[in-house]
């Protein structure tokens, strides 16, 4: 099956997901309540305070991959920076995201004789985008996915592990993993060289106004310190002075069922989500309230990898995300490959539903060898131990757990086998690893499937330079940038995974130092 054709496949799917994302513009106007009138104080209903209680030049909004960025950058261009969080602990989605960033032409890919380019890079972006990606954004990414990637080992410190991953829809492995495969050990090494700078985020300060002056340029922020989540009403009011510039980086809002629902009826709480608790969306409404343009809020990606025998993220989608690479995803109904199991997220996910919602991905002996030697085994046993993964010491004993046809398994596998033999899978087209081997002997360990809100892909609308626009000039409010999650624009309809931490470590940092020198307007 050609590219071309399984795109349009998945477009004309008639499933759960089809139509998402395709009234974006308007239902982010409509949530917004924005009244398609040219901004002024009045209207949304700004009033300065006749007293700052404190004063920065730079006031950041979350602490995750992007806030810390933005921060660090700032502090080191000389300016006074304050980080503000909302929950009792930095870090947001950050700090359990999977540790996964992508790096285009990397000395790792060099090292294991791949070929790639940012170019190659821009391509899979736009490809499971949609296109709908705002192309200088998506671009920036690409380019500086190398440089970004050497600036946290060479800068912060951060450790990976010695050799590349791939994810769906990437054409060829290029991601680096972190040493512990998660994306604490990139949010530990800001925090500490934050530290070292003096800085440490101030925690249970949430948002609660951003302070747009009737000359339209963003002065200052309201909060609510010793916030209690999800108390809205917890914490006493202040009032924070941004002499230069606010910089919103405070994440997507995968947990806030009504917002998303609002976005897509969907994606109800039947859904579980794997967003930390404080995904949600007060603080993108209140950019919106100030006149911020609304980008693509429909666009909300599930994980396909996700396990329903665990809350949240969990650990579940390392073994299931291995399996792309060294398993099979099965249909337990028909015992047989559903997807191609490199597809985009959003091809699988819609796949997984599509097929009852009951799917799982399994690796034999080697597979799970080749996990444990890249995950370790601490790892691997408590994936065990938790029920997440199982074990099964032949594929009759697999099949008969999950009320799967044997003998279509094992047809199944067969005809993988024979494809990895002939070096190409005629059947999907899943690109083959350069150590691929057939699936051989037992035992075989196994991850059900079931998709979980994961990423929204829309958010506020910036230019390369990191500012926010206003929604009826497209011109850059005063004083206020954004970067992360909270933005839209980067990844169009689908985010390839290891490219939310490129767009939020890249867009932090030109928020950062673009605010830092920003003139003070008092």
């Amino acid at each position: 099956m050609t590219e071309d054709k399984k795109l349009t496949n998945a477009l004309s799917r008639r499933n759960f997901l089809k139509t998402a994302g395709g009234a974006a513009a308007v239902a982010g106007l409509a949530t917004s309540g924005l009244a398609l009138t040219p901004w002024t104080a009045e209207a949304a209903c700004t009033t300065m305070p006749k007293k700052w209680d404190e004063t920065y030049d730079v006031v950041v909004i979350g602490s995750g991959f992007a806030g810390l960025a933005a921060a660090y950058e700032a502090k080191k261009a000389g300016a006074s920076v304050v980080i503000l969080e909302k929950m009792r602990t930095p870090g947001g989605n950050s700090i359990i995201n999977g540790g996964v960033v992508s790096a285009a032409g990397s000395p790792l890919q060099e090292k294991e004789g791949i070929k790639d380019s940012p170019k190659l890079l821009l391509k899979d972006m736009l490809a499971a985008g949609l296109n709908l990606n705002h192309i200088e954004l998506a671009r920036m990414v690409a380019n500086e996915s190398n440089n970004t990637v050497q600036w946290t080992i060479s800068e912060l410190g951060v450790k990976y592990k010695d050799r590349t991953t791939q994810e769906g829809g990437h054409s060829v492995p290029r991601m680096y993993t972190t040493y512990n495969s998660s994306g604490s050990a990139i949010v530990q090494q800001q925090l500490a060289k934050l530290k070292e700078l003096g800085l440490e985020p101030k925690t249970q300060s949430c948002l609660t106004q951003i302070y747009r002056d009737a000359d339209g340029r963003v002065k200052g922020v309201q909060i609510r310190e010793k916030y209690v989540f999800p108390n809205a009403d917890s914490g006493k009011i202040k009032n924070i002075k941004a002499r230069k510039a606010v910089v919103m980086a405070s994440g997507g809002f995968g947990n806030d069922v009504a917002f998303r629902t609002i976005q897509d009826p969907r994606l109800t709480d039947e859904f579980q989500s794997t967003n930390q608790p404080g995904s949600t969306a007060e603080a993108l409404r209140e950019a919106f309230r100030i006149g911020c343009t609304p980008l693509q809020l429909s666009w909300i990606q599930l994980g396909p990898w996700t396990s329903p025998d665990e809350k949240g993220m969990g650990i579940g989608p390392t073994f299931a995300g291995g399996c792309t690479m060294y398993g099979l995803w099965i249909d337990p109904r028909t015992g047989k490959r559903f997807v191609n199991e490199l597809a985009d997220r959003k091809i699988r996910a819609d796949a997984i539903i599509n097929a009852g919602n009951n799917c799982i991905a399994f690796t034999d002996a080697r597979g799970y060898a080749i996990f444990k030697q890249f995950l370790g085994e601490p790892l691997m046993l408590k994936m065990q131990e938790r029920g997440v993964v199982k074990k099964y010491d032949t594929l009759e004993q697999m099949a008969a757990a999950y009320n799967c046809p044997v003998e279509p398994l094992k047809a199944t596998i067969d005809k993988w086998n024979k494809a990895v033999l002939a070096g190409k899978d005629e059947e999907w087209g899943r690109y083959l690893q350069k150590d691929q081997k057939p699936l051989g002997a037992g035992p075989y360990y196994v991850s059900r499937l079931s998709p979980k809100v994961h990423h929204c892909m829309g958010g506020v609308n910036i230019n390369a330079q990191a500012q926010a626009l206003d929604v009826m000039t497209d011109k850059p409010i005063a004083g206020l940038y954004a970067a992360g999650e909270v933005t839209g624009g980067v990844h169009g309809a689908v985010r390839l995974g290891s490219c939310a931490t490129l767009d939020c470590l890249i867009f932090g940092r030109i928020a950062g130092k673009n605010a830092a020198a920003e003139k003070k307007w008092s």
